[in-house]
């Protein structure tokens, strides 16, 4: 049960919070988090009016509740549903962040007949939190990047499959060559390919006017396809399969401990792209450009900057850190792709530069947010019988809450910013603007 106290005061900090907010009282309070959080006063509570509605619904969607509610024993139907509540998402923060009860004892452990086994068993929540949020680094800032000039690139599952595709061909095609070129070498193609078949959407914003949602949707349709036939036709290792062989060890992203924990140099590498990715937008004159095209592309055009070369560098950008994302997790965690590899990472990317703000080092917070999720999500229903498709719904309530801030601000009173500073917005332009 220890490992249920950081969870129970959190939760109690940040209901304690709301209620000041939503009540108006201890001014103080307000003024702090406004003046030390700033913008990320709304993004924290939709963060958290998700998890709350999310547990609301699993307090009240078992049978044994309503049974117990209709034959009037309230108190006991209260007190099962506070305990579904309790379970589930103590569950969850268990599979997310680990036991500390069950670390410390692991550690205690250490020098034993075992090793160093006990405590890799116990850490391996946190460790799948962090491999789960690499994918979703990668593709947070392909859409961050994107928003930033003008683009919503909705693409990123295809770019992804691409990268991922490219990637493990390279990593079993090439033989012979050592890791230290084998595996960056795997990674760049994949992440260039990815950059190359995005930049088509680009190159029809620039010359058409395309609008990219529309084409970057039809191109996730076509990776889709394309990767059916080469999965279980020319790249199928085994008949029936519909999957790839594995890749050389050459390779494979090393990792930092023994099995069962997962956790790959990929993540060190994702770091690495958010920190890139903050350099290039904000301190690089091409950066400049693209956030200048994204704001107001008229006055760009009219400053001189190529608004069409900023939209196919913009999108052959993204492209690349989402095909990376793809990269990383076939070279650090399958080794291999088959049929059916989308995971939604491409997706749910969109609700993480929404909820990072189009800042990567938003995007990190929001993506270690839902990795975290992610890897609780089978423990919870494992230990409660919890669906994890729970996970889905609080993530899409987050994504209604960060779209649509008005909300937020009218459930918890919030006024803007003075002056009437907003956050930047997204924007986006219809077919040939």
């Amino acid at each position: 049960m220890l490992g249920l106290w950081p969870l129970t005061l959190l939760a109690g900090l940040l209901l304690l919070i709301a209620i000041s907010i939503f009540k108006g009282g201890w001014p103080w309070l307000k003024g702090w988090l406004r003046s030390r959080l700033g913008g990320l006063l709304v993004p924290a509570l939709a963060v958290f009016t998700a998890l709350l509605i999310g547990g609301l619904i699993l307090m009240f969607t078992d049978q044994a509740v309503y049974e117990l509610l209709g034959a009037g024993q309230i108190g006991e139907g209260l007190s099962l549903a506070v305990g579904n509540l309790a379970k589930a998402y103590g569950a969850l923060y268990e599979g997310a962040l680990g036991s500390p009860a069950k670390i410390l004892e692991a550690m205690g452990q250490i020098g034993g007949e075992d090793g160093l086994r006990p405590l890799l068993r116990v850490v391996r929540g946190p460790s799948d939190s962090l491999v789960q949020s690499v994918p979703y680094i990668f593709a947070g800032l392909a859409v961050a990047l994107g928003f930033r000039a003008g683009l919503f690139n909705i693409g990123g599952e295809g770019q992804i499959g691409i990268g991922w595709l490219v990637a493990i061909v390279a990593g079993y095609s090439f033989t012979g060559l050592p890791a230290f070129i084998h595996l960056p070498l795997a990674i760049l193609l994949g992440a260039g390919a990815a950059g190359l078949y995005a930049s088509i959407a680009g190159i029809l914003k620039a010359r058409t006017g395309a609008h990219e949602v529309i084409t970057t949707i039809m191109l996730n349709y076509v990776v889709y396809r394309l990767s059916e036939w080469l999965l279980c036709g020319p790249l199928e290792f085994t008949q029936g399969t519909c999957r790839t062989r594995d890749t050389a060890e050459t390779a494979f992203l090393p990792r930092f401990l023994d099995h069962p924990v997962t956790l790959h140099w990929g993540f060190v590498l994702a770091l690495v792209a958010a920190v890139i990715v903050g350099w290039f937008l904000f301190r690089t004159k091409w950066g400049f450009e693209l956030r200048t095209v994204g704001a107001n592309p008229s006055a760009a055009r009219y400053s001189g900057m190529s608004v069409g070369k900023a939209y196919t560098l913009a999108m052959f950008l993204s492209g690349c850190l989402a095909g990376m994302g793809g990269a990383v997790q076939g070279l650090g965690i399958t080794h291999n792709i088959a049929l059916g590899f989308q995971s939604g990472y491409g997706f749910d990317a969109i609700a993480l530069a929404l909820l990072g703000k189009s800042h990567p080092a938003g995007v990190v917070a929001a993506s270690l947010l839902f990795g975290m999720l992610r890897a609780g999500a089978g423990r919870m229903q494992s230990v409660a019988s919890v669906p994890t498709e729970i996970v889905q719904i609080v993530q899409a309530l987050v994504i209604v809450f960060i779209a649509a801030p008005a909300i937020i601000q009218a459930l918890y009173r919030l006024r803007e910013a003075r002056g009437g500073a907003a956050a930047p917005a997204v924007f986006t332009r219809g077919w040939g603007k």
